[in-house]
């Protein structure tokens, strides 16, 4: 389904989170839960700051979901979030049965990014959603986020 104006303006939400986290010293990426009706449900930022990786917003937005949604309620529920899901947050929003995904930035684009300033390599691979759970709608990325979530990326890269 391609992204409307509804959907860029959760996925400016997300960049707006994703900002959060690199001001509190974090990498920068934010994500918005929103259910069937349109409401948000759960948002959150990066919080890996303290040394775990897993706290992404992504797999709270998960966990919150499975503690707080009914199954129906997951399925027809939208993730969106300012870059693709990581192999961990895609088979995470899978096990709880979220339904679609709608991201700024993809995988391809932040690793490409990311090396193209010389960065190294991720410890876990930048596998697209998809690859993890295929059977999760996913669009993205999209160009009018592009420039935003890049720039929070080099800050963030610079900063080291």
């Amino acid at each position: 389904m391609p992204l409307d104006d509804l959907d860029r303006t959760h996925l400016a939400r997300a960049v707006v989170l994703a900002r959060e986290a690199l001001l509190d010293g974090d990498e920068p990426f934010g994500s918005v839960l929103v259910d069937a009706t349109g409401a948000v449900r759960f948002e959150d930022r990066n919080r890996t700051k303290d040394g775990d990786q897993t706290r992404h917003p992504e797999f709270e937005i998960a966990r919150w979901a499975a503690n707080n949604l009914t199954p129906d309620e997951r399925a027809t529920a939208t993730v969106y979030t300012s870059g693709e899901h990581c192999p961990m947050c895609s088979a995470a929003h899978a096990w709880v049965g979220l339904g679609r995904i709608a991201y700024a930035a993809s995988s391809a684009q932040i690793t490409g990014w990311r090396a193209s300033w010389g960065g190294s390599p991720s410890p876990v691979a930048p596998l697209p959603i998809q690859d993890i759970a295929p059977g999760i709608v996913v669009d993205g990325p999209e160009p009018s986020l592009e420039d935003d979530v890049k720039e929070l990326q080099r800050r963030s890269f610079e900063r080291g």
